[in-house]
């Protein structure tokens, strides 16, 4: 294939080695930001508008769960190593929920079905022990497109909580706009890199240079600080806490199996997926062992 790829991003913090690659080490891409999530590159991936995509574990593993061979991508790499904090907030004057113990059939706010926050509302529950039968969440699910909108859906009423990355709506604790009521990890490292066709001759380049990036992100901290409080709209504090818990693999060309076993036995439980129709086998292009 001839061209730059098409590469779908999330335009938060952790796409910072990303924008490196491309402006110091070569990237031949187009990067694509998708402020909506994974749900949203997966659906840009089966309609052949993206070429390759970073996003969360769990969006890749539900999706390629429940499309399975239709899902339109296989998992290619592992971005980042460390799992995620997912926030969950509700509106800044809701004084009826101080934690997470009266969510049990509220109101949940998701990007679109099939996003990280959809699946996390699935892990939530699975952890409070509120899943009745697998796969009948205990909310009702709200779908809002962006983080603008969630944050707008728990104030107005639309939503009562919702989960997104912590740092990334700090911010909006720290101001009074919503407020953080718990939080969650995933039990898995946290990014993944997808690819339309794990043959395209160009995922090489492609790797390497985000490998240099990375590279450069962690030999270069302060610069990354200042790139993400000047183009990404992150504090100062912020971003120097993000930096000491976020851990970037050193070569991201491929994904350890054992890492999307657990992701399917985990959202099995959570019956987002049926573990016995899908295997690791079925979602990775390229293995890498721990």
């Amino acid at each position: 294939m001839d061209g730059p790829l098409r590469i779908g991003y999330v335009p938060e913090h952790f796409s910072t080695p990303l924008h490196f690659a491309k402006q110091r080490f070569g990237l031949d891409a187009s990067l694509v930001p998708y402020p909506s999530g994974t749900g949203h590159m997966i659906q840009s991936l089966q309609a052949a508008e993206l070429d390759v995509a970073i996003g969360l574990t769990e969006g890749w593993v539900a999706g390629i769960g429940k499309h399975r061979e239709k899902a339109g991508y296989k998992i290619v790499g592992t971005y980042v190593e460390t799992p995620l904090c997912w926030a969950i907030s509700t509106g800044f004057g809701r004084e009826d929920l101080t934690s997470v113990d009266p969510l049990r059939n509220k109101k949940v706010g998701v990007s679109r079905i099939g996003s990280g926050s959809y699946v996390m509302s699935f892990v939530l529950a699975d952890q409070q022990g509120w899943l009745e039968k697998p796969g009948q969440l205990p909310f009702e699910v709200v779908p809002l497109d962006t983080f603008a909108k969630l944050r707008q859906g728990v104030n107005d009423g639309t939503a009562d909580f919702f989960m997104w990355e912590h740092f990334t709506t700090k911010r909006y604790w720290d101001n009074k706009k919503i407020k953080r009521i718990g939080e969650i990890y995933t039990p898995w490292s946290s990014w993944k890199i997808v690819a339309r066709d794990p043959t395209d001759g160009r995922l090489n380049s492609m790797s390497e240079s985000i490998n240099k990036g990375i590279q450069y992100f962690n030999e270069n901290h302060e610069e990354a600080v200042k790139y993400i409080i000047s183009e990404l709209d992150y504090t100062t504090e912020d971003a120097k806490e993000w930096l000491k818990t976020v851990k970037f693999t050193e070569d991201v060309w491929g994904t350890d199996p054992k890492v999307i076993d657990k992701a399917i036995r985990i959202l099995g439980e959570a019956g987002v997926l049926d573990p016995s129709q899908v295997s690791s086998g079925d979602m990775i292009a390229v293995t890498r062992e721990a």
